[in-house]
């Protein structure tokens, strides 16, 4: 099993009804679209990606290291995806809180509708849960559980744990294809900030103790196996030039802004958009199509629609509504056999694989940050704390 960790500091407050129903529509579209070209299973692994789900996050808008990436982009999802299960065979479950706990009840309906195993998929979510919470003391205390499956039978979780004492949530994500055990190393990579000697009783060398593992009473602490990737958000809440690789976000710029790299099929897509809803496009095109090895700087997908407090800047709504109608405009007519704006959106996250070979940014990072604050108010700029206001002194920007 591939199981995972990302650490991210808290944040409080809410998600404004004005964004979270855009996540919810564009987070559907996106499933929708990774479902439809690629598979369930594809959108069942994405979804075990630590790196893939955050940068998911990001391009919906939300704080782009925030704990509260979870349960908003998890809730979102399952309000959307959820109305369409049928048809994209996808069934998120669970959530924060009390919805965790009827993870079970919501398995076993859907294990009536589906013809899976109910019992097992019951079984499965609640010893991952007791695996994170017991097995592997880390000091976070799990508050979310989310199951996420296929009428195939392949499934995900992600669940969040909290540590009151360091202000970080941590965040586990589990894929169930390679399982073997869920008490002996279940996992192949630990994602998160080594923290020294904890006790993990899926170690092999834990024999000892590993009758206990639903109640851990003894054992000596061993080290955490593997730490092949770290995920750990700093505190600071800016979107600053060293959380971005520059050499990626400047071709995302070039294609939108100045259209290099687009061919006539792009031109199908591009037709009566803007630039700016282009730049959102290409960082959307890339969720949806782009491989693994894409999503190792998951701020950079904030420049798709900012986030709701402000970082990098405010939440476009104007061009977020268009992203939203584009991209479902696409889905409905490929299920007609038109894909050429499905082909075109696809386009664009190659367009900016293509350029970024040999692309040198001008590293002109805080430039761009300011260019979009002015600019924010045209595009009906909106934070949990208002709306965008106007600049009182207008600003030229040299994009990368």
């Amino acid at each position: 099993m591939n199981r995972s960790y990302a650490d991210l500091p808290l944040h409080y407050g809410h998600v404004p009804a004005w964004l979270y129903e855009r996540m919810s529509l564009l987070g559907g579209a996106i499933t929708e679209a990774i479902v439809t070209e690629y598979g369930k299973a594809a959108l069942i692994q994405r979804m075990s990606d630590p790196c893939w789900f955050q940068s998911l996050g990001c391009v919906l808008g939300m704080d782009w290291h925030s704990s509260g990436i979870t349960t908003s982009v998890l809730g979102s999802l399952k309000q959307s995806v959820n109305k369409k299960s049928k048809e994209l065979g996808i069934y998120i479950c669970g959530g924060k809180g009390k919805h965790s706990r009827n993870t079970p009840n919501e398995l076993l309906k859907i294990a009536a509708a589906t013809g899976l195993n109910g019992d097992e998929l019951v079984r499965s979510s609640k010893l991952s849960a007791k695996v994170d919470n017991n097995a592997v003391q880390d000091g976070y205390q799990i508050y979310l559980h989310s199951f996420i499956l296929s009428d195939e039978g392949d499934w995900a979780v992600i669940q969040q744990g909290m540590n009151d004492g360091n202000g970080y949530a941590r965040r586990y994500h589990w894929h169930s294809p390679t399982l073997k055990s869920f008490i002996e190393e279940p996992h192949s990579f630990i994602y998160g900030k080594n923290q020294g000697q904890i006790l993990n009783l899926t170690d092999k060398l834990a024999d000892k103790t590993k009758s206990g593992v639903l109640n851990i009473t003894r054992g000596n602490p061993d080290k955490v196996l593997h730490e092949a990737r770290k995920i750990f958000m700093p505190s600071h809440h800016d979107v600053r030039a060293k959380n971005v690789n520059l050499k990626r976000l400047g071709s995302v710029l070039a294609v939108a802004h100045e259209q290099e790299g687009l061919d006539m099929e792009n031109l199908l897509l591009i037709e009566g958009l803007g630039p700016r809803t282009l730049q959102s496009l290409v960082l959307v095109s890339e969720v949806i199509h782009g491989t693994p090895s894409r999503f190792d700087d998951p701020a950079r997908y904030s420049f798709a629609h900012g986030g709701k407090d402000g970082h990098p800047f405010p939440v476009p709504t104007h061009t977020y509504d268009e992203v939203i109608s584009t991209l479902d405009n696409a889905i409905q007519k490929a299920k007609l056999g038109v894909n050429d704006k499905n082909t075109a959106i696809k386009n664009l996250h190659k367009a900016a694989v293509r350029l970024e070979k040999d692309f040198e940014p001008n590293n002109n990072f805080d430039a761009l940050i300011e260019h979009e604050r002015k600019e924010s108010y045209k595009y009906g700029g909106k934070t949990v704390f208002g709306d965008a206001q106007p600049p009182s002194k207008g600003s030229q920007l040299e994009l990368f």
